[in-house]
């Protein structure tokens, strides 16, 4: 008796990629629209964007998607008064089952936001594009990309078709014990991390964390390390240049005001400390970001 194979069903193959994007814009950012003949979806990682698509306009808020479908009229706005970071990517979909996403928000959660992820950071290390000018219009492929980054990217946006689809019809099954650990740890740094961004003006050290959250400093770490890659004052550190990007972008202080409202003892540490984790100074940094948001796209590609 001889082997039968079967041929796999893929209701989304995903073969042309039209952008990815990781958008850092001001507080005052606007694009005035376009259309165009693929999909694409804009994913809000920070802050809050007003889009309109079609003739509906929305508020979009940390954790959203919305999908453009092909031919669809769309624009936005930074709203709120932050500056938000956003994904944006364009692909080329002819399954039926893309209808699914015609007029579609959703919300992402973890598996989601680790799928947006791989994304852009397999299209980082595929791509010598800049993923965060607005002007690219076609992507770039590096000489000597690492073997396979592209199939990654594929497979990571055909996933999170998948999940949301699946997600959207049919309804959510129990979850197994080990899931139901993994989800009390990511409320651990949820709280964690709320309490740290409260405190963003403050020099904390990992004995205040631990006090005033009663919990262990060894506890802390392990759980910090696992879900994160690094101790929790790293994580504080990190939160602390996040906000400094933000409020540099929205252009209301200056560098000696931003160190100070974040707890640094000088401009100079504050400087250092900037340098250290994105690579550029404070200025190097507002150059960049005014030269990105001061230009409109061009025709032909999104936000």
């Amino acid at each position: 008796m001889g082997y039968e194979t079967i041929r796999l069903e893929k209701p989304f193959t995903i073969d042309e990629i039209v952008s990815i994007h990781y958008f850092e814009y001001t507080s005052t950012y606007a694009f005035e629209g376009e259309q165009h003949d693929f999909w694409e979806f804009l994913y809000v990682d920070k802050g809050e964007v007003s889009v309109r698509a079609g003739e509906t306009d929305h508020t979009l808020r940390k954790g959203q998607i919305i999908f453009h479908k092909p031919g669809e009229f769309h624009s936005l706005r930074a709203g709120g008064g932050t500056a938000p970071n956003l994904v944006v990517v364009g692909f080329v979909c002819k399954s039926p089952a893309m209808r699914f996403f015609e007029d579609r928000v959703e919300s992402l959660g973890d598996v989601g936001r680790d799928l947006l992820a791989t994304i852009v950071a397999e299209a980082q290390d595929a791509f010598s594009s800049n993923l965060g000018d607005p002007q690219v219009l076609r992507l770039e492929r590096r000489e000597d990309p690492p073997f396979g980054g592209e199939q990654l990217i594929a497979a990571a946006l055909e996933e999170l078709l998948v999940r949301l689809v699946r997600r959207g019809a049919a309804p959510v099954a129990e979850r197994p014990t080990s899931l139901i650990r993994e989800h009390s740890q990511q409320d651990f740094i949820s709280a964690i991390s709320a309490y740290l961004q409260a405190n963003l003006s403050r020099k904390l050290t990992l004995a205040d964390i631990c006090r005033d959250n009663l919990v262990g400093r060894s506890y802390l770490q392990k759980i910090f390390r696992e879900r994160t890659g690094g101790g929790a004052m790293e994580y504080f550190g990190q939160l602390k240049i996040e906000a400094a990007k933000e409020k540099i972008r929205e252009g209301s202080h200056n560098f000696t005001e931003i160190a100070s409202m974040l707890g640094y003892s000088s401009i100079h540490y504050f400087s250092r400390h900037f340098k250290k984790t994105t690579g550029m100074t404070p200025s190097e940094y507002a150059s960049s970001v005014k030269g990105l948001s001061g230009r409109a796209p061009a025709g032909g590609h999104d936000v």
